[in-house]
């Protein structure tokens, strides 16, 4: 195998420390790179660490592969690993990049370093203290220990950034950097330079935003609770006992939706998807998904909001689709949108208007638009070289052309871009061009084509931006991505093409060209509100009473920001521009690309195939967004994530409570009468509630999505500490005491159902209607947790909110969407194990259906014990023994073992 790495990239720490430890275990050659050198033949970017494995496949993830060498060495998978793993990728990375970008890029020091990291250091050293052993995960170095010290060696290895107090942190850190391996790792990468051999690298990156708010940790409830003021806790209580009488009147619904003087009238689009194929996960979470989201959250803080998107549907790649299946680009058009409505609608994606760009509006005002700019001086005529097929008498649009790229040689390279090597390309450099219609040679004609003078509205960009930026929300990507284009000075852009297929453009001269699609693809979001209403422009051309939030992908970022805001500005009339632009990094999947003529990855229409409902797509898509880097669909972590936290946490929470009130109180809600406890756990969930419109408000949805599932593991802690089921049958005060506890739990559960309405609005609806909670509190959010089902309320019938992924169902999927080539690469029991009969079990059994049950039996095993350290009733414990005795049997066969014998007592 090889590993690619490369020096100044603080990702090939951890993953030299991680190989030199497999030292011995296996063959690997290290091979040094640029930083932009493109290693995987596949990847459009330079990505390293890269480890090549010897079947071909890649790794590409720093965790992925540090945990592919610890396996190596025998190393056994454990919860609490796992557990640092992600508390590392979604806390202290935010936090670490902050750090180093302003050490190292801005010149910072001290304080204004430190204090962006300080929590997530004290976490870690808390966290060895409590645990009074060496390493993170126990008495020996593991996987979460290499991770963590190659993620902090950059800044740590500077004493003036390694506390002196926290010194369980401190002795843990030099015990690892006094390590053969990591030593070695360090020289590789840093080569003697300190942080500052980062410098190249930090310099690419976007600029991190300040981490604001307290971070969400793994700290327990009771240390969050200590912090509580008297007057925090008195102020919930009292917003609570107000209950439903807090709640403002609803807004009235409007058709269709205006602006309205004095209110808050947000309006939120989504890029708009080419028509010609079928959006895959990744396009779905990048752009509809993320803004259902914020629209639906929007509708819930009684703000006016309007949400729209539509199809992309003039262009080359319509064209080309065209051709490929037989028939005209309209008839495409009409295909393709009917398919993605259909998909759209599966997802629950609460469009006002799901519009397309192939109508009278949208020729009218790209035409309008166009006239203002051509009047206004910001239109060029220029040449350009460009192929034209004689055979098939015109010029040929890029995606027109194939032939050989002249940067790697491949030999089926378009016409604007390679999809080999990713080098985007001029047509006319093609070697051996090839009309894709006819196959014929094209010749070099020039050719006369409109460019809007971007250089002449550069001015009046940078204003704008200057007005625009600070104190919106955009997201660090979007700045960096518009900054640096203009930072290297903008250009002057066509505008136009030589197709049939596009808005016609309105010039003598120009008759048989039509608009690139660049330029009025925007301009589409105009149209498709023009369709909506007559009143369009109380929209679009009302600046001073709209809030414009667009969401996207990172690669949509230069004509939301740049191109379209330079027509409006240009066209001088009065346009609504982008107040907060909302971009995404990219998903993989599973550490590969989406390839639908591969069939890797799964697609829209195929989603609703699998049996898996709609909403737990949109909780794992939301759940794993790609807001700060890129992040990867993953078959088995879907399965995880569905059976940990919806359902042994947020759907046992939610369950627990509301047959608490059928079972134990004839389905009415008891009498509560709050203890001093209570009290506290009032104004905790009211804090979580802020962390969640505050983050939801900053449009950082995968974070706010945490805020529900710390609130229900609250629930679930306070219901196991009170245990009502026994309460129950105890004394009139431990009888008042369950209904308090089950009253309180049920109300919780309640909330959470209208915070989960943005990210799962059927299992929302489904909770709302066992609990039968009142119209008006299932529509509009506040920021304090209210009393919302008092004492004498009667819920419905309640039953079970989901349903648990199976390991043979998983797998079953994961080798239809093709994605099994990662997995095969973590098959090593085969290779270390010296018993030949598990050697040959693990080849049949999935390696991921082996670690799936061994985090089921490590789970199950920690509930029995939690059980039995709580004196639990026998009944329940026994149930949950013979659960787990299942599961070990399960593992057994998976693993080739011959299940163990039942024990039981000696007789005496």
């Amino acid at each position: 195998m090889r590993l690619f790495v490369s020096e100044g990239v603080p990702g090939c720490l951890p993953v030299l420390a991680a190989a030199g430890r497999a030292r011995g275990r296996a063959e690997v050659l290290i091979s040094t790179v640029g930083p932009e050198d493109c290693v995987v033949p596949f990847l459009t970017r330079p990505k390293v660490p890269v480890l090549q494995l010897d079947s071909g496949n890649y790794l590409f993830s720093t965790s992925a592969i540090c945990r592919y060498f610890f396996l190596l060495s025998g190393w056994e998978q454990d919860d609490l690993t796992n557990q640092w793993l992600e508390w590392e990728a979604t806390e202290l990375q935010p936090a670490l990049s902050a750090a180093l970008y302003y050490l190292v890029v801005q010149g910072k020091k001290g304080e204004d370093v430190l204090g962006s990291v300080r929590r997530a250091l004290t976490h870690i050293d808390h966290s060895l203290s409590r645990q009074n052993c060496p390493f993170l995960a126990g008495e020996t170095e593991s996987l979460a220990d290499i991770v963590l010290w190659g993620a902090l060696y950059p800044l740590l290895q500077d004493p003036a950034y390694l506390p002196e107090e926290l010194s369980a942190l401190h002795s843990w850190f030099q015990t690892l950097s006094t390590q053969e391996p990591c030593q070695r790792a360090a020289e590789t990468v840093l080569k003697q330079q300190g942080v500052l051999a980062l410098r190249p690298y930090l310099q690419k990156q976007p600029q991190p935003s300040p981490p604001e708010g307290r971070a969400v940790t793994n700290e327990p409830e009771e240390e969050e609770l200590a912090t509580l003021s008297e007057e925090e806790i008195a102020m919930a209580v009292t917003a609570w006992e107000k209950g439903l009488e807090s709640l403002p009147p609803l807004r009235p619904q409007q058709n269709p939706v205006l602006p309205v003087a004095g209110e808050r009238n947000v309006l939120i689009t989504s890029a708009l998807p080419y028509v010609n194929n079928v959006p895959h996960l990744g396009n779905i979470i990048g752009c509809v998904l993320s803004a259902d989201v914020f629209a639906r959250y929007s509708r819930l803080r009684q703000w006016n909001t309007l949400y729209l998107c539509g199809t992309d549907e003039y262009g080359t790649a319509t064209e080309t689709k065209a051709l490929e299946e037989g028939l005209t680009p309209q008839e495409i058009c009409d295909k393709y949108h009917i398919i993605h409505a259909d998909i759209y609608r599966w997802f629950n994606i609460s469009f006002d208007i799901f519009g397309r760009t192939t109508t009278p509006q949208q020729t009218k005002i790209t035409q309008d638009i166009f006239q203002r700019l051509l009047k206004r001086g910001f239109v060029l005529q220029d040449t350009v070289e460009q192929l034209r097929c004689e055979h098939c008498a015109r010029f040929l649009a890029d995606r027109f052309v194939e032939g050989v790229c002249p940067f790697c040689g491949y030999e089926e390279a378009r016409g604007d871009q390679c999809d080999k090597c990713g080098k985007l390309i001029n047509a006319v450099e093609l070697k051996k061009p090839q009309c894709k219609v006819c196959r014929s040679c094209p010749v070099v004609q020039s050719t006369q084509h409109l460019f809007l003078d971007l250089p002449k509205l550069e001015k009046r960009l940078e204003e704008w931006l200057g007005r625009t930026l600070p104190g919106s929300d955009w997201t660090p990507n979007a700045r960096f991505i518009t900054l640096s284009w203009l930072r290297d000075g903008l250009k002057p852009r066509c505008i136009t093409r030589d197709l049939k297929w596009g808005t016609p453009v309105p010039l003598e001269g120009f008759e048989d060209k039509v608009f690139y699609v660049w330029f009025d693809a925007t301009i589409g979001y105009l149209s498709i509100t023009a369709n909506y209403t007559d009143q369009w422009e109380r929209w679009w051309k009302n600046p001073e009473q709209v809030d414009l939030y667009q969401f996207m992908a990172k690669d949509n970022v230069p004509f939301h920001s740049l191109v379209f805001p330079c027509s409006a500005l240009g066209a001088e009339d009065n346009y609504t521009l982008v107040s907060h632009l909302i971009a995404t990094e990219y998903l993989n999947y599973e550490d590969g690309k989406f390839s639908k003529s591969r069939g890797v990855g799964v697609f829209g229409d195929m989603a609703q195939d699998t049996g898996i409902p709609a909403d737990i797509w949109r909780f794992y898509l939301l759940y794993i967004r790609p807001e700060g880097q890129d992040s990867a669909f993953s078959w088995m972590d879907l399965l995880l994530k569905n059976n940990s936290e919806l359902l042994n946490n947020l759907g046992n929470f939610i369950n627990r409570a509301g047959m608490f009130v059928s079972k134990f109180f004839g389905g009415y809600v008891p009498e509560m009468v709050l203890t001093p406890d209570d009290q506290r756990l009032l104004a905790h969930v009211t804090l979580e509630l802020q962390h969640y419109h505050q983050l939801l408000e900053k449009v950082r949805i995968r974070d706010a999505l945490r805020s529900i599932l710390t609130i229900s593991r609250h629930g679930n802690q306070y219901i196991q500490v009170n245990e009502p089921w026994k309460r129950i049958k105890g004394s009139e005060a431990d009888r008042q005491r369950a209904g308090t506890v089950t009253g309180l739990a049920v109300n919780i559960a309640a909330l959470l159902s209208v915070m989960l309405q943005p990210y799962m609005p059927t299992v929302s609806a489904t909770i709302q209607a066992q609990l039968q909670l009142p119209p008006p509190a299932c529509s509009i959010l506040l920021t304090n947790f209210l009393c919302t089902l008092p004492a004498g309320h009667q819920i419905g019938t309640v039953s079970p909110l989901f349903q648990k992924l199976e390991n043979d169902q998983i797998e079953s999927l994961r080798q239809r969407f093709g994605g099994g080539q990662l997995e095969e690469t973590f098959d090593l029991k085969a290779k270390t194990s010296p018993k030949p009969a598990v050697v040959e079990t693990v080849t049949t059994a999935r390696p991921q259906q082996i670690q799936a049950l061994m985090d089921e039996v490590t789970k199950q095993g920690n509930i029995v014990r939690e059980l039995k350290a709580q004196k639990a009733d026998k009944n329940e414990v026994a149930a949950e023994v013979v659960k787990l005795l299942d599961l070990k049997k399960q593992l057994a066969v998976a693993e080739g073992k011959p299940p163990e014998a039942p024990k039981g007592k000696k007789k005496k």
